[in-house]
């Protein structure tokens, strides 16, 4: 709570000081500006939370260490920014399971990354766009009150400019649309399925990004037509959805950082290797399995010597002890 707290009071303080006093804050963001600090603190105190289990501070103690250990970097310099890119960015061990997910998370991905980068600061005050007569098409790109760019609203870089929200929904229409007719077609991936964890993210990505087109297309094709009530609409999709994130499915983009260090803890202890008790096969680093096995024995399990035993040698003997023990007799 108080981590949730403390978090909640420093983003108030930045973004009074980015907008520069509220001189720039607009009002007519503040709705999402307000969610923003709610899911600030949210998230702040669902990670304190999540990383109170064993398991989880195991995994935030070593993957953090390792990613902030001076000895990694000097040891394997690119080896950081390299995981980051292809674990966290590119995401490529969901290539491995199927392509058509991968390309589709990667749209929902940079869709969503995309839509970040502009609302936020956007909603915060930090990020403006001025014009000297008022009216343009000559405007002047801010952050934080000092000008970065200057472009014309009629080129195409002023196109992108205006518009990036709407690039961004396409890219998450498209990814969330392929999850979501996977999910109701695919009989494998709904059976386990969840309606609130699974499929609620799913509709929120899409009616927030189709809400978000439709504020386009009333301010071009029908002169704001309608631009009140799908600016209501939209405005309560997306505080909803930022109220919902820290809480439901979204919550893993907080926790995959600590993944990423782990896999570089992986990577930078693979000197020496765990051998399988049984059959002598590779496991995996001697550091990952010992430390697998340290957070068995945190939580008490009593059997944290199944770590020793390769996958394959798991399966043989959960067979043996089920055809000796169940279907003994039958």
């Amino acid at each position: 709570m108080v981590a949730g707290i403390v978090t909640a009071l420093v983003l108030c303080a930045a973004i009074y000081l980015g907008s520069r006093g509220l001189h720039n804050f607009d009002s007519a963001l503040a709705p999402y500006a307000i969610a923003s600090v709610f899911l600030a603190f949210g998230i702040a105190y669902r990670y304190t939370v999540w990383i109170s289990s064993p398991g989880a501070r195991r995994l935030f103690k070593k993957g953090w260490g390792a990613a902030l250990s001076w000895q990694n970097m000097r040891r394997a310099p690119t080896a950081l920014p390299r995981m980051i890119a292809t674990y966290l960015g590119f995401q490529k061990f969901l290539g491995a399971r199927s392509r058509s997910r991968w390309a589709a998370h990667q749209l929902i991905f940079w869709g969503c990354v995309l839509a970040a980068l502009i609302t936020f600061p956007l909603s915060w005050g930090w990020f403006t766009f001025t014009s000297p007569t008022g009216s343009g098409p000559q405007y002047s790109m801010n952050l934080w009150g000092f000008s970065l760019a200057k472009f014309d609203a009629l080129s195409v870089v002023g196109w992108i400019a205006f518009h990036g929200l709407d690039l961004a929904a396409v890219l998450v229409i498209a990814g969330a649309t392929y999850f979501l007719v996977r999910r109701m077609r695919d009989r494998e991936a709904g059976t386990g399925q969840r309606f609130g964890y699974d499929l609620v993210p799913l509709l929120a990505l899409i009616i927030i990004s189709v809400t978000g087109l439709l504020l386009t297309f009333s301010s071009v094709f029908l002169h704001g037509g309608g631009y009140q009530f799908l600016a209501v609409l939209h405005m309560a999709a997306v505080v909803l959805t930022l109220l919902y994130l820290p809480f439901g499915k979204f919550f893993h983009i907080a926790q995959r950082p600590a993944a990423v260090g782990m896999q570089l803890f992986k990577y930078t202890e693979h000197g020496s290797v765990q051998p399988c008790r049984v059959c002598g096969e590779p496991i995996d680093t001697t550091a990952y399995v010992e430390n697998l096995r340290g957070t068995m024995q945190d939580l008490k399990l009593g059997f944290d010597q199944v770590v020793l035993t390769c996958p394959r040698c798991k399966r043989l003997a959960r067979g043996q002890a089920y055809r000796t023990e169940v279907k003994r007799g039958f």
